[in-house]
């Protein structure tokens, strides 16, 4: 099968306002693509996501649009901005969201997102990114996602800094590196995920 990967490009800025954090994912998703992978992503901030812990909050929520995007891929990025040392508000609203998976689990304590797998990306001005992916797989972990070896693609730049990460004329080469392999990572692992899934518990 052809595996699909979608990016959630978590960013603050909406519509289409230049984004380090689009920079990164775009980068992410084009080097999972060479591995053969259907890529697509979308600006949460261009959505209607209601706050809430539901699969579908009502009242023109759009968070359900976006998890059927989720549900049809194998391997979801979730890329944010570092602010005030912590992902961005609306990747928090994005795992806050994902909770509802929770309430999905089967009686045989699969999850619907076995089998998936999860990327963290992370750019910013300031210190923060181990945490911010810290935080980030933490969540994913907790509802269900695989994550692949190696480490999640960041880029921190001086503190207070005026250069972006869109800014730079390319990734540097020890970002590159860290994108070649977690991309060929996920790819694989996805791959393998779907020919062979967790096994269920022996009755």
């Amino acid at each position: 099968m052809t595996l699909t990967a979608f990016g959630l490009n978590c960013t603050l800025k909406s519509g289409d306002a230049a984004s380090s954090t689009q920079t990164l994912l775009d980068q992410l998703l084009d080097a999972m693509a060479g591995h053969g992978a259907r890529t697509s992503s979308a600006r949460v901030a261009d959505f209607d996501v209601k706050p809430g812990v539901t699969a579908d909050e009502g009242d023109g929520d759009q968070w359900p649009e976006l998890r059927k995007r989720i549900m049809d891929a194998q391997i979801l990025v979730v890329a944010t901005p570092i602010w005030m040392g912590h992902p961005s508000s609306i990747a928090q609203r994005v795992l806050e969201r994902l909770d509802a998976v929770l309430s999905e689990i089967d009686d045989d304590g699969m999850y619907p997102t076995f089998g998936k797998v999860a990327v963290a990306a992370v750019v910013g001005n300031e210190d923060g990114a181990h945490h911010v992916c810290a935080q980030l797989y933490q969540g994913l972990t907790d509802v269900g996602f695989t994550i692949p070896g190696g480490s999640p693609p960041y880029w921190v730049g001086e503190a207070m800094g005026s250069v972006d990460y869109k800014d730079l004329p390319k990734a540097p080469d020890k970002v590159a590196d860290t994108i070649a392999t977690i991309a060929r990572n996920a790819v694989h692992l996805a791959g393998v995920l779907q020919a062979q899934p967790y096994p269920r518990p022996e009755r």
